[in-house]
């Protein structure tokens, strides 16, 4: 028998047992849908953080009261002990910054605001941050219509905001021109001078549905006290610059902030691209938790494709009989019934690839992501399956190609 032949004997084996194909095929897919839907989803994730490192400039480090990635409650008690970096200290290290080719922001944000402007309002959710002149080109927003907040601005505490795509839509919706217009949040009352481009969602969490105003405003009015705290985003000019410009920040802080020697550090500062490292390593780690789930589910389906598989051969004892009556040799049954338990695998590979990917479009989708198409899950995927029908198919195709041809004649 030739490839094709030994591939349509599968197929009429599978088509006169539909019922256990279907069932195995399932399983098949359900341990493939569970591979490449984390890892396709895992790998968005990955690359969208390094879309955002990359946005952000790889010569960035973030200077904060407490780590981004906190793993415990206990943790959070322990940094939430931590004096507050406060709006003074900020100022007086983008102070001691200059000279150095370095492009510092101060910034501090609290959320579940609502704006008004007239009649219209937004829900209650969306952020409100306080920053400086350069705290647009640190996190390369763009402008729609307007400009961004100036130098002046921040120095005269004017009463002036730009504002993200969503609030535009919730307040000025159709043609209607936000610049000039006012805006009250709580009790203040600020004017727009820019719009965002839209930036679009991230982890589930729009980009777009925020207020920005100038610090020394947010500070006075918005900063809450058990929480309040300045971050401080910093980036060096060049690469080379980076590791002496993190170093003397460290001792910058220290001083500013009265630590004697003999202390720890009383903040966390976290290079950007360590960050994003740390996230995707996590984040590889849900690929694989993902894949050790499905590879359990492979197991399982395994047993099934060697159970169907032995039903099979023993409903077709007597077809082998004939088959070796008429000069088939102990290879070709072998290989007709390898290649069987391969294709059914196969089968329900390609199925849980096309479920996974879509499953994986969908959780990109609603993470606000990029989706990419798992090339690597998918050829991992179809490899382990073949394994997992060369594995279990082997034990039922031996007893088949092993079977005499006189007893098998017998067998009723």
């Amino acid at each position: 028998m030739n490839l094709r032949e030994y591939l349509v004997s599968a197929y009429d084996t599978f088509r006169a047992q539909p019922v256990r194909t279907v069932l195995t095929l399932v399983s098949i897919a359900i341990g493939i849908v569970a591979i490449v839907g984390a890892g396709s989803a895992a790998t968005a994730l990955e690359h969208a953080l390094t879309s955002e490192i990359v946005a952000s400039g790889s010569y960035t480090f973030l200077i904060q009261r407490s780590p981004s990635i906190i793993t415990s409650g206990e943790q959070w008690r322990r940094y939430m002990r931590r004096r507050p970096i406060s709006f003074s200290q900020g100022i007086e290290y983008k102070r001691r910054m200059e000279g150095t080719g370095a492009l510092v922001s101060l910034y501090s944000v609290t959320s579940a605001m609502t704006i008004r402007s007239g009649e219209r309002h937004t829900d209650p959710d969306v952020t409100l941050v306080g920053s400086d002149e350069n705290f647009f080109a640190l996190r390369n927003y763009r402008f729609a219509l307007g400009r961004p907040l100036v130098a002046d601005d921040i120095a005269h505490g004017r009463m002036v905001a730009v504002i993200g795509n969503d609030v535009r839509t919730d307040l000025f919706p159709g043609t209607e021109d936000p610049i000039g217009k006012e805006i009250q949040i709580r009790t203040q009352r600020f004017t727009i001078v820019g719009v965002l481009e839209p930036k679009g969602g991230i982890f589930g969490q729009s980009q777009d549905n925020m207020v920005i105003v100038p610090i020394p405003v947010f500070v006075r009015t918005y900063a809450e006290e058990w929480m309040y705290s300045i971050s401080i985003f910093v980036r060096a000019s060049s690469q080379a610059a980076l590791e002496e410009l993190f170093d003397e920040s460290i001792g910058v802080m220290r001083s500013i902030r009265g630590l004697r020697p003999e202390q720890e550090n009383d903040f966390e500062i976290e290079m950007l691209a360590s960050l994003a490292d740390q996230l995707g390593t996590f984040l590889r780690f849900v690929g694989l938790f993902g894949a050790f789930c499905g590879a359990i589910a492979l197991l399982a389906a395994g047993v099934g494709i060697m159970n169907i598989m032995l039903i099979s051969v023993k409903e077709r004892t007597r077809e082998i009989g004939v088959r070796k009556a008429l000069g088939a040799t102990v290879r070709s049954i072998l290989w007709q019934f390898l290649i069987e338990a391969v294709v059914l695998s196969q089968v329900g590979a390609l199925g849980g690839i096309a479920v996974g990917s879509l499953l994986g479009a969908l959780l990109s989708r609603v993470a606000g992501v990029e989706f990419v198409i798992p090339f690597g899950w998918a050829i991992g995927s179809i490899v382990v399956c073949t394994l997992v029908g060369v594995s279990f198919g082997a034990y039922p195709a031996w007893r088949a190609a092993k079977l005499s041809p006189i007893e098998a004649l017998r067998y009723e």
